[in-house]
Order: C-alpha cells, then sequence, then structure tokens
C-alpha cells in the first residue's frame, strides 16, 4: 500500500507555510491536495472493470505524480 507518512506530510506542511510567496504556496497546496487525491480514489476504489495490470499501472502513474509535486515543494 503507498501512504504518505504523517512526519513527511507535516514536513510538506511546514515547506508551504513557509513560502513567502502565498499565491505559489496554495497553488502547490492545490495540486498536491489533486494528487493525493487521485492515488487515493483509486487505491481503495478499484474499478472492476479495470483489468489488474491497468489498475496498477494507474496507480503507478499517480504514485509518481504525487512524488514530483512533493520533490517540486521540497526543492522550493
Amino acid at each position: 500500500m503507498v501512504k504518505i507518512e504523517n512526519v513527511e506530510l507535516d514536513k510538506i506542511m511546514e515547506k508551504l507555510e513557509l513560502i513567502e510567496d502565498e499565491q505559489l504556496a496554495v497553488s502547490l497546496l492545490k495540486e498536491f491536495n489533486d494528487k493525493t487525491k487521485v492515488l487515493g480514489q483509486l487505491i481503495t476504489n478499484k474499478d472492476p472493470n479495470l483489468s489488474h495490470s491497468d489498475w496498477e499501472k494507474l496507480c503507478l502513474d499517480a504514485k509518481k505524480d504525487v512524488d514530483s509535486i512533493v520533490k517540486k515543494i521540497e526543492e522550493i
């Protein structure tokens, strides 16, 4: 199962709070929320019409999207 630990989430939120550009911080938070929502929905609500391999691929792609926005936030 894919998850973001509370410690990691706390670090992300702290990093966002420290960004002086509020518009950028809000934009990054929205993107983070959107990406984690997609991943969470895929993990918890497997579409019975998807094959297991297709579902796994969608989960992997969603996880890469989450990793990408986390990296973007951490690099600021």
